[in-house]
């Protein structure tokens, strides 16, 4: 029997260009190759201007380079975060400055400065993996940052972090990268109960995950809440896979009750009890899609529907139904528009028309009983 080759195996030969990291990609290379080659440059030019370019001072500290490594290329990463490169470098810097200055022998001091700044790193939330060689740079420096003293932590270290920091701002920003990156928030449940989310009262939970890193006993560098997150995202991908036949196309609902943006409430109001329906999209005059309203967002006064109008949830006719459970069990979306390229409406799926579909797919009575013989 054969079974079928994944795509990467084919690569296995190739396996010097294949990505180390998790989601790597050559745009995202690309993008971390520029972006240090801006952060660098700009970090050293900055600097000298401030600071003068004579023998004094250097105008970049080494650790920048590794720090460059972390934001550019790993921008999620807890280690990559703003208070963990300033706060993790100057730290080190100032614990490395500290052996020096208590212990002559600069073995026994390099390796007293990486222990102290690896632990105040540990403390102050702000672990670095650069951290390391700026606790090493402060012992082994030479006469120019014994010359600075415990002023080195501050003057260059601190000074390179924060320019650095804050160039990695602006640069994803203008990237559309989310830096500082900031989990979404998990699920809530918006009946204000004590109950779990719908979407998370099924499958692994919060303490499934802690006994899973328990059991693993090691550190992984990721955010846990990250690690949730892609754990949910990998079963509704499965999920996907498995049933990724079922299209929105199959199961929207054609006839679509819609009302133009510069109608009154009451006859959106009207549509809404008249079909039993809780949402209605709205169209604008050339009948393309500007969103949804609901009898909730229609209680505001108005003389048009205009100010009640609601970004919509949309899909293609082509995507995975089941790529649309993540939305309708949110606790506040019940419909999704399904448009083509040019946001028209082509139909909507329900709440209702997503578990009919789901329910298609379970197994019958006699499917189990064969399955379990």
């Amino acid at each position: 029997m054969q079974y079928p080759v994944s795509p990467k195996m084919g690569q296995s030969r190739f396996r010097l260009f294949s990505p180390i990291l998790a989601g790597a990609t050559l745009r995202e290379r690309l993008i971390a190759c520029f972006g240090a080659l801006v952060g660098i440059g700009l970090t050293g030019v900055i600097s000298g201007y401030l600071f003068g370019q004579g023998p004094h001072l250097p105008l970049i500290v080494a650790p920048m380079g590794a720090s460059a490594v972390l934001l550019f290329a790993v921008p999620a990463s807890p280690l990559a975060q703003p208070w963990s490169i300033i706060g993790g470098n100057t730290i080190s810097a100032m614990m490395g400055i500290i052996a020096a200055y208590f212990i002559r022998d600069p073995i026994i001091a390099t390796g007293v400065g990486v222990s102290l700044a690896i632990g105040a790193m540990s403390f102050t939330r702000s672990l670095h993996p650069p951290g390391g060689a700026a606790a090493l740079t402060a012992v082994l420096g030479g006469p120019i940052v014994a010359g600075w003293g415990f002023l080195f932590p501050f003057v260059p270290v601190a000074l390179n972090s924060c320019i650095l920091v804050a160039l990695g701002l602006l640069f994803h920003k203008l990237s559309r990268r989310n830096y500082p990156h900031v989990v979404p928030k998990s699920a809530e449940n918006t009946h204000q109960t004590v109950d779990l989310p719908s979407a998370v009262r099924v499958g692994f939970r919060e303490e499934d995950l802690d006994a899973a890193l328990e059991a693993l006993d090691e550190t992984f560098d990721i955010d846990r809440a990250d690690l949730g997150r892609l754990l949910q995202q990998v079963e509704l991908q499965a999920a996907i896979r498995s049933n990724g036949k079922i299209s929105c196309a199959d199961i929207m609902s054609r006839d679509v009750i819609a009302i133009g943006e510069a109608s009154e409430p009451d006859a959106a109001r009207h549509l809404l009890l008249k079909h039993n329906i809780r949402t209605l999209p709205v169209k604008d005059q050339e009948g393309r899609l500007v969103g949804t309203v609901g009898l909730r967002e229609l209680f505001a006064s108005g003389d048009t529907i205009a100010h009640a109008i609601s970004k919509p949830a949309v899909a293609r006719a082509s995507d995975a139904a089941l790529s649309l459970l993540p939305v309708l069990t949110d606790g506040r979306t019940h419909a999704v528009i399904i448009v083509d390229d040019d946001h028209r409406i082509l139909g909507l799926i329900s709440q209702t028309d997503l578990l009919s579909a789901v329910a298609r797919l379970l197994p019958s009575e006699g499917e189990a009983i064969a399955a379990v013989a």
